[in-house]
This record gives structure tokens, sequence and C-alpha cells, in this order.
């Protein structure tokens, strides 16, 4: 049984970590995006869905105003559902490394929107992340984590069946 499960082939979809870049580098008009996340997902309606808008300007000349600041949006693409959206604030007073936490209440695949204004324009980026539990193994692993317990409970009524029956032969 436990070999069986073993060899069904699943897709590995878990993040347990630190947060990892979905757009690095990107030029969107006056801006360089990069996008990092931690996209978990919580049953208790927790912001645990992290995002880190990392932004510098386009021209090396440039500097980033204290006015610019991003938008995040998140929408399932599995099922319907009105995109959550927060905006972000300076990392350590830093403009240039922003944050927000949203709700994502289910796993599975969600698109991310960040929308930047400021006074050097506006720029809009858009990927996608999926979101997983932390922590939380996927639902085969139930079955492998149980398997030694059910084999070992099996062999132990076995054991008490084939003593039973004995002992009945001897009297």
């Amino acid at each position: 049984m436990t070999a069986f499960v073993l060899m069904i082939p699943t897709p590995v979809h878990a993040h347990t970590g630190p947060p990892y870049p979905i757009v690095l580098n990107q030029i969107v008009g006056p801006y360089d995006v990069s996008i990092w996340t931690d996209p978990d997902a919580s049953d208790d309606g927790s912001a645990a869905g992290k995002f880190w808008v990392v932004l510098q300007p386009s021209r090396p000349a440039a500097a980033l105003p204290a006015e610019t600041r991003a938008t995040v949006s998140s929408a399932p693409l599995d099922r319907t559902g009105a995109p959550l959206t927060g905006r972000t604030d300076p990392v350590d007073g830093q403009i240039s490394r922003q944050f927000v936490a949203l709700v994502i209440d289910h796993e599975g695949p969600f698109s991310v929107r960040v929308n930047v204004a400021g006074p050097l324009g506006a720029a809009d980026v858009e990927s996608r992340v999926d979101a997983t539990y932390d922590l939380r193994p996927p639902p085969v692993m139930l079955a492998v984590y149980l398997a030694p317990f059910l084999l070992v409970g099996f062999l132990w009524i076995k054991l008490l069946v084939r003593r039973r029956t004995v002992a009945r032969g001897r009297r």
C-alpha cells in the first residue's frame, strides 16, 4: 500500500521558507520593479499572504520620490472572487522597499497585480502565484504517515486472533 501511494505522481507546490521573487527587475515606465512573495493561505482570515515590492528608478540618475507608493491586488484564478487590494508601506522607512499583507483564503493559483504611482509616473506589473498553507502537508502524505500505524495495528489484531484460536484449541 505504501509503495503504491509513493508511486502516485503529484505536483509539488508547497512553499515554506523565505520569500521568493515572482517578478525580478522588470522595467515598467519610470520604475525598475521586483515583487517578492510568501503566499501563505489561512483559514482564520489572517493576512498571511505577504508581498514585498522593490522599486528603483529605471533611469540611474533619477531618485525615487518619497510619495511613491504601490498597491497590490490579488485575485483567485481557480474560482470566482473579488480581488483583495492593499496599499504598501515602506519597510524600515525605505521607500524603495515596500510591504503589504493580504488575506488569501485558500490554496491555489492567484493573479497578482502591482500598481505603482508617484511623481515619476505610474506603472502596472502583473504576475501569478500559487498560494499554499504554511507547513500543512498535502493530503496524500496523510496516507504515507498513517500506513505504518495501520500495518502495525493489523498485525497486532492478527496476532490476538491467532492467540485466541490457539488458546481455544488447547481446551
